[in-house]
């Protein structure tokens, strides 16, 4: 039997490598660090999406990735070739910004067909190429518009079609849904998901909505102040996060003093949807006293603050609180299981 080489293939599923990146704008004592020594590797066929708040670095790294920026140190490769000072028109990447950037004065399929043309396409093989992604963004029927009689969602799609045309190994995603609203932004965030599977076209998108992130990511990495805090599947950042910094900013969590519930660390975390809250209250009770300061009710489940009796707040949402009332008393029990040890 063939032995199969591990390391090679391996190697062959990675299709972007940043080693050891460092970006400074500025000179000197004057000098900004928009990126300090990031590494990290993005797959082939993989929805990678760098999150984090603003200021992070993770709109630099992208703009590094496309060819906007040059890296101050470090290396950048993607399909293993060294890329860091190959201009945009020289990569086979493409970006989506948050602006769309479409032509007012060109209908739809003509935008889609511009930057096959741009490569020197011409003929059928642009149309049946520009009918292929409006097939695959579904705006076959809008083909004849222009972007001035599209909605906020059409014109995205539009301009993903337009950058999914040339085929690029690497589509970026510059928050390409903030500007719109939740209903459209939830559907177009199924829509991309599917795109990034039907095409098998690598896509690294950039946000800070914690939500988009875990509802499309195959691994999510986590950025602050230009570092990578912790990088992985949106189920184990969720689950494990490894700081108290990552535990805030990925959905809610209650960040608690590791003193208070018996743990060596500084802090332990425990998500809204881990604490029980008993009305039974008094000596014998297993769990922290404390009283009720919020109650929010939320359909399927309700809200709850909780002030411990040394002030710190607990937050639970549950669809089986028992009835609770505003100052009553009552006990929060933390499952073992279900609490988390943070750094610092």
């Amino acid at each position: 039997m063939e032995l199969r080489d591990e390391t090679a293939t391996q190697a062959a599923m990675v299709l972007v490598k940043v080693q050891n990146v460092t970006k400074s704008f500025g000179t000197g004592d004057l000098a900004l660090k928009a990126l300090d020594d990031v590494s990290l590797t993005i797959k082939t066929n993989e929805f990678f999406t760098l999150l984090g708040p603003s200021g992070c670095g993770k709109t630099t790294l992208l703009r590094l990735l496309a060819g906007f920026e040059h890296p101050t140190s470090g290396v950048i490769l993607l399909d293993n070739k060294h890329v860091a000072d190959d201009p945009p028109n020289k990569r086979p990447v493409n970006t989506v910004f948050q602006s769309y950037a479409l032509f007012p004065h060109m209908t739809v399929e003509e935008n889609v067909a511009f930057g096959l043309q741009r490569l020197g396409q011409r003929g059928p093989k642009v149309a049946d190429q520009v009918g292929a992604m409006l097939r695959l963004v579904r705006l076959e029927a809008l083909a004849k518009r222009r972007p001035d009689q599209l909605s906020g969602g059409q014109q995205q799609r539009v301009a993903l079609a337009r950058a999914l045309a040339p085929q690029p190994r690497l589509l970026l995603l510059d928050e390409p849904l903030s500007a719109l609203d939740l209903k459209l932004r939830r559907g177009m965030q199924i829509e991309l998901k599917r795109i990034q599977r039907e095409t098998g076209i690598t896509f690294v998108l950039v946000t800070h909505d914690q939500e988009e992130a875990l509802s499309m990511s195959d691994r999510i990495a986590v950025m602050n102040h230009g570092r990578v805090l912790q990088l992985g599947r949106p189920e184990d950042i969720y689950k494990r996060p490894v700081s108290r910094f990552v535990a805030d900013f990925i959905g809610e969590a209650n960040v608690l003093p590791g003193s208070l519930v018996g743990f060596s660390s500084a802090f332990a975390a425990i998500r809204p949807e881990h604490v029980v809250v008993s009305a039974e209250t008094g000596p014998g009770q297993a769990g922290l006293a404390g009283r009720v300061i919020d109650i929010t009710y939320l359909g399927a489940t309700t809200s709850c603050a909780i002030a411990l009796a040394d002030g710190t707040v607990v937050k639970t949402v549950r669809g089986d609180l028992p009835p609770l009332a505003l100052e009553q008393a009552v006990t929060c029990v933390f499952p073992s299981g279900a609490l988390l040890p943070l750094e610092a």
